[in-house]
């Protein structure tokens, strides 16, 4: 079964934290990926540039509205995305758990193109 695990920061909370617990949790991501990549689990990571680049775009009224961010009201947005291949949601979280620190993680089944979970 494929997972997505969707990271959600805020990049002013990663601008106040020390270096060495900067590199202590980077330290931890790069741990996981290791593991992961070792047990087959791992099928990628996509990392996603600063929010202010992004551009949202609501739909909800007549017309959609675009707009400057990642989205509206949030200080945390999707900085990064993992992709993995693993037996069960119970074992995505797991995986995920060391992830949540100092960010907010989702955990989502991946769907095909014909909107089945793969």
């Amino acid at each position: 079964m494929k997972y997505v695990i969707l990271i959600y920061s805020n990049p002013a909370t990663w601008r106040s934290l020390p270096p060495a617990e900067t590199e202590r949790i980077i330290g931890v991501h790069n741990s996981l990926i290791d593991e992961l990549t070792e047990s087959g689990e791992f099928v990628g990571i996509y990392r996603l540039a600063d929010g202010a680049t992004a551009r949202t775009i609501d739909g909800v009224g007549a017309t959609p509205v675009v707009t400057d961010g990642p989205f509206g009201e949030a200080k945390e947005y999707l900085a990064s995305l993992w992709e993995l291949d693993c037996e069960n949601v119970e074992r995505a979280i797991e995986i995920a758990r060391p992830l949540a620190q100092h960010a907010v993680i989702e955990v989502r089944p991946l769907m095909d193109a014909a909107g089945l979970e793969m």
